[in-house]
């Protein structure tokens, strides 16, 4: 029988009747932590009993609050924050809690606005309305500090207290140190091409919640067959999970190719933009090669038809 582990304690979870109303419940920033610290001891667990805590007032609250700050056009049904506000605020995060706890919750088709990126190029955003924003927002803040304790150093994009500046600067440390064979991939509309069936099986691997699992399929669903909308709250930590064994492979290349302290391999990752630095020396452009081939093969593995 697989081990199952809940989000906090074993008594938050089970918590009913008068246990309810003598202990305390657990906030929404104790229990990312004790999500996060429990995720990375334990990097084979499965998380499960998390679907409750998306559903919960407090995380809504949070999720509408992240929203706002991040502004944004309203969805295909116009509306706006100033009318969720004055048409009273609690009645419709209490309205999407309603949704979620009886499973009715049906997210909106997203807004689709196309805006240029330079160089002819442009770039298609799925934009959701404020109450899909708001539960995609909560399963975010549920889910992130899972994958968090799994992600590499050397991923930098959307994720908390990271930048591109620490990026460029863990790229200009390498050159210094003459890694100057330069692997720079620009992944063609990465976004659109994420498969649901793999994306899906990688987010299992961590989490036994059917309910979470059905919730996802529903927000990726809204915006076609294929793809995690550019645009959308979480398809950020869902483009960071689907790469994560990208950034495994290069870690364990970059380990297990260490000569004491120097190393002969660096990267960066920044969203689907990624920088590998092989060493100048000619003796390794077999390790150059090697990495090249690796790269292939496991893109192939998220491409494959």
């Amino acid at each position: 029988m697989e081990q199952r582990h809940p989000t906090a304690d074993n008594s938050f979870n089970n918590m009913e009747g008068k246990d309810a109303m003598t202990r305390p419940s657990i906030n929404l920033q104790d229990l990312r932590r004790k999500i996060y610290i429990k995720a990375k001891a334990d990097k084979a667990w499965r998380f499960w009993g998390l679907y409750v805590h998306v559903c919960k007032l407090e995380t809504l609250h949070a999720a509408y609050k992240l929203a706002k700050k991040n502004k944004g056009a309203p969805g295909v049904d116009g509306v706006t924050f100033e009318v969720i506000e004055e048409s009273g605020l609690d009645e419709f995060l209490e309205n999407i809690h309603h949704e979620l706890v009886s499973r009715t919750y049906l997210p909106m088709r997203n807004r689709i606005k196309t805006i240029p990126k330079g160089g002819g190029k442009f770039r298609t955003l799925g934009i959701a309305n404020i109450r899909d924003r708001v539960v995609q927002g909560a399963l975010k803040l549920i889910l992130e500090p899972i994958f968090e304790s799994d992600f590499q150093e050397g991923s930098y994009g959307y994720r908390p207290k990271r930048t591109a500046h620490q990026a460029i600067e863990r790229i200009s440390k390498a050159i210094v140190c003459e890694k100057t064979r330069v692997i720079d991939l620009d992944l063609t509309s990465y976004f659109d091409t994420i498969r649901h069936d793999i994306l899906l099986s990688k987010v299992a691997k961590r989490v036994n919640d059917a309910d979470i699992m059905r919730l996802l399929k529903l927000m990726l669903k809204a915006g076609g067959k294929r793809g995690a909308p550019q645009g959308s709250v979480i398809s950020p930590l869902l483009s960071n999970i689907y790469l994560n064994e990208v950034d495994k492979m290069l870690e364990k290349a970059k380990e297990v190719t260490r000569n004491e302290r120097f190393t002969r391999i660096e990267y960066a990752r920044f969203a689907d933009d990624l920088v590998i630095l092989v060493d100048w020396h000619p003796k390794v452009e077999i390790l150059f090669q090697a990495v090249k081939k690796r790269l292939y093969e496991e893109f192939k593995k998220l491409y494959r038809s």
